[in-house]
């Protein structure tokens, strides 16, 4: 029995009358893991904010576990998230399990550290700086920090950009792992459509509006729809280009 675990009704964001999201209208259940795709300036990075609680000036409902985020934040204790690129000074002095501890809420045992560590395949590391490791490797640890509290949706946001290829396809097999073998519902913000094509059970294709959302299959074997998504992103970025 699935369950809607995430609801986005009518979902509009005007930056000064430029619509950064025009009425988006999708749910996610549990066990998906959907693959969000757009161009660069689509409006995955403001979806995010909205669904997260940052951003408050949205028109529409978001619902979390069927409760309206405006009413509630309790719902955030149930949602890991990963940014694009964590910021930190390189030269900090934490280790890698001081750094996933960090995300412990007061509920949680501290052996939950060594748990997520080893479902990220950092282990072995957790003595280590921080800052000493590679980029693929932090990229790992800032998953296990989001995990550490058992969530049970996982919300990345292009977590893979420059992140070398061998370091990607030990990611993609983390996340794969997470939704079969763990539950976990994972909502993923990728320029990878192979990966997509690969990982995602179920596709959102934006580009301030919402142009498909669906079984992965069906827009990976419909020919006007992938020729659509290459032609609205080939506008976006010589509109960017032209700006």
């Amino acid at each position: 029995m699935y369950m809607k675990l995430a609801e986005i009704q009518n979902l509009t964001v005007d930056y000064e009358g430029v619509l950064a999201l025009d009425n988006l209208t999708f749910s996610v259940e549990s066990k998906d893991f959907l693959g969000i795709i757009g161009p660069n300036g689509a409006g995955k990075t403001t979806l995010f904010s909205c669904m997260l609680g940052l951003m408050h000036n949205y028109k529409g409902e978001i619902k979390f576990f069927g409760a309206n985020i405006r009413k509630s934040k309790q719902y955030l204790y149930q949602i890991g998230y990963v940014p694009q690129k964590p910021i930190f000074e390189k030269n900090f002095p934490a280790t890698i399990s001081e750094v996933v501890g960090l995300g412990l809420t007061k509920n949680q045992k501290h052996d939950q550290i060594d748990k997520v560590l080893q479902t990220v395949w950092l282990h072995e590391l957790g003595h280590r700086r921080i800052g000493d490791l590679s980029v693929g490797q932090q990229q790992r640890v800032f998953i296990a920090k989001a995990l550490v509290n058992d969530p049970q949706i996982l919300i990345l946001d292009e977590p893979v950009t420059g992140i070398d290829l061998q370091s990607k396809e030990l990611f993609y097999q983390i996340l794969r792992d997470l939704n079969q073998k763990e539950n976990i519902t994972i909502i993923w913000s990728s320029h990878d459509l192979d990966a997509v094509a690969k990982l995602a059970t179920k596709v959102a294709c934006l580009n301030r509006k919402l142009f498909f959302h669906g079984i992965s299959e069906e827009f990976f074997h419909d020919e006007d729809l992938l020729k659509m998504y290459s032609e609205s992103s080939m506008q976006m970025h010589m509109h960017h280009h032209e700006e």
